[in-house]
């Protein structure tokens, strides 16, 4: 189901009863139905909880995930007090993009998910960018 944000809203202003993680899955397959990642340009997906961030660069011809990466890897997690802050994003984009450009994965296709551009997920992007990655 592809909806535009305007239908989403009025549907979420209809039914009451839409659950918050159905509004947000309904809002990322919206984003990802004009998302797609090839052999040539993977999609950099992004999941953010509250506590971490994780990032991997996924080939959806094929299904599978090339390159992962999240606050939780131990090269990551030494340079960072907490993984909530966009300095710990920052420097996990910088390690992702060292680490695709080690696979000779140099250009990609941002995926944001349901979040939007700013913050956390921002300063992934602009740390992916520092590395070496172009989207």
């Amino acid at each position: 189901m592809k909806f535009s944000k305007r239908a989403l809203l009025k549907l979420k202003k209809k039914n009451k009863r839409l659950k918050p993680t159905k509004y947000k899955k309904l809002k990322r397959e919206t984003l990802r139905g004009t998302i797609k990642g090839t052999t040539e340009r993977p999609r950099l997906s992004v999941y953010r909880s509250n506590e971490n961030i994780y990032a991997q660069i996924i080939d959806d011809t094929s299904s599978k995930t090339l390159v992962a990466c999240s606050t939780l890897d131990r090269a990551v997690k030494l340079t960072i007090s907490t993984g909530r802050t966009c300095d710990a994003s920052r420097i996990m984009g910088e390690k992702l993009a060292e680490r695709s450009l080690k696979q000779n994965i140099t250009k990609i296709v941002f995926d944001r998910g349901p979040y939007l551009y700013h913050g956390r997920i921002k300063a992934l992007a602009d740390g992916a960018r520092a590395g070496g990655l172009q989207f």
